[in-house]
């Protein structure tokens, strides 16, 4: 019997029905063209934004945390990643992580307040949009994408937080879905708004971008396993730049009591 493997919007036609389901790849299966009920489906359609991802960490955090300078960074894999692949980054300095993997600007923006702003940090770091490009929960253009980014920041800004908003990094393709056209050019187009609304805003912008592209405007080979995700030694090279804008950050917030 022929059926089909969806694995983040591509199509893969396999013979043998006997697949591991492992929510985190988002894998389903599809059989006669129509897609099977599974226990992923069903939690992302009661939990689109997966609100409940952090919930128990966010209460146990408290806004009465001993931890002195709250920074929060939020995203999707690339900034949950971080945390997996060089943790001393996060544990050394108390920040908070608050990435999941897969999501887009639409599901990051819903979850901002109870999994950013309400933890009530002194900056939040805002790196999103390249699974809005990739078509993660569909067809996504630049405006979209950018509005989202800046509702989160104009979120941030209304309750005293200081922002800083992350350049994309850089890619070439996205292996899951090689349907999208022209990535590096979505990518400097994006990363080109967010530096001129930066600067009207007296914000922070965080420039990976310029320090990881390589001569094709993909990510650089000793950055990255699969083009789009940073291995060690690219979360080395980030960390280095993230720490130099937070302090920046930091006194910015400082100077404004």
């Amino acid at each position: 019997m022929q059926f089909q493997l969806l694995i983040e919007g591509k199509c893969i036609e396999r013979s043998n029905r006997e697949i591991t389901l492992e929510p985190e790849n988002d894998i389903r299966i599809v059989s006669g063209g129509q897609p099977e009920k599974t226990s992923v489906q069903a939690a992302e359609n009661q939990d689109w934004a997966n609100l409940g991802y952090y919930k128990e960490q966010n209460e146990l955090l408290g806004i009465s945390s001993n931890i002195e300078r709250k920074i929060v960074f939020i995203g999707d894999s690339i900034t949950e990643e971080w945390n997996n692949l060089y943790p001393e980054f996060f544990s050394r300095k108390n920040f908070i992580n608050r990435g999941i993997g897969g999501q887009t600007t639409p599901q990051i923006l819903v979850r901002f307040k109870p999994d950013a702003v309400d933890l009530r940090p002194d900056v939040i770091i805002i790196l999103a949009g390249t699974n809005d490009i990739a078509g993660n929960t569909g067809p996504a253009t630049v405006k979209m994408i950018t509005d989202n980014i800046f509702s989160m920041a104009e979120l941030a800004m209304i309750n005293n937080i200081r922002v800083v908003i992350s350049s994309i990094l850089p890619v070439y393709e996205y292996p899951w879905n090689d349907n999208v056209m022209d990535p590096p050019k979505t990518i400097a187009s994006i990363n080109g708004i967010i530096k001129e609304y930066v600067q009207e805003h007296d914000l922070l912008y965080l420039d990976h971008y310029s320090s990881m592209v390589d001569e094709h405007k993909g990510l650089r080979k000793e950055y990255t396993s699969d083009g789009v995700h940073p291995n060690e030694a690219g979360y080395r090279v980030m960390s280095v730049i993230a720490e130099s804008i937070i302090s920046q950050a930091l006194g910015r917030k400082d100077s404004s009591y």
